[in-house]
């Protein structure tokens, strides 16, 4: 009976999409508008944002989520919760700085790449130890475009799924998150 009860729980719960790419230093204007777009598709799909709650890729996801009736979770690495842009819709102020990375792969249930450099890396290599599906939107550049397609390393562990537009990048994840549930609950 306790595993009817988690096993009801867990379908209650919305789906938790992080949205990784360019902080607003490095942000192009196409990764912008991509970001954007993919936070729209989160919203419309009923899942939840989730991001590192800064400029950039982030906010545009997020701006996109709010502005489609969206909830955005932003896990900043500061201390203080209004540092996070203006489209969050709750925030977790951390205070640990790029450690933050970890607790966003950690409270996804799969990634979607934007663009990206140093600190996007970083969150794919944790969302590919974890196992955590991940698909990078090509044509964004960076992280995105580097890792499309590829494995991170020899072990093959979790293929980075390219997709060429939004709306594909979060159908596609959402597929992939729910073949690794299936899978899962067939181990379990």
């Amino acid at each position: 009976m306790h595993g009817d009860i988690n096993a009801h729980r867990i379908s209650r719960r919305r789906l938790q999409i992080l949205v990784i790419g360019y902080n607003e230093d490095s942000c192009t204007s196409e990764a912008r508008d991509a970001a954007y777009r993919v936070g729209a598709e989160i919203a419309k799909r009923g899942a939840i944002l989730v991001t590192g709650g800064l400029g950039g890729v982030m906010e545009a996801a997020s701006r996109g989520a709010y502005e489609n009736g969206g909830i955005t979770l932003s896990i900043i690495p500061q201390k203080e919760i209004d540092e996070a842009n203006p489209y969050s819709t709750a925030v977790v102020a951390t205070g640990i700085g790029h450690m933050r990375n970890f607790i966003n792969v950690y409270s996804a249930d799969g990634v979607i790449v934007v663009g990206g450099g140093a600190g996007t890396i970083t969150e794919i290599a944790a969302a590919y130890i974890e196992g955590k599906p991940i698909v990078s939107l090509v044509g964004t550049g960076g992280a995105a475009d580097t890792y499309a397609g590829q494995y991170m390393d020899d072990r093959e562990r979790i293929k980075i799924h390219a997709a060429r537009t939004p709306s594909e990048a979060v159908e596609m994840l959402i597929r992939l998150i729910e073949t690794s549930k299936n899978k899962q609950q067939r181990i379990e």
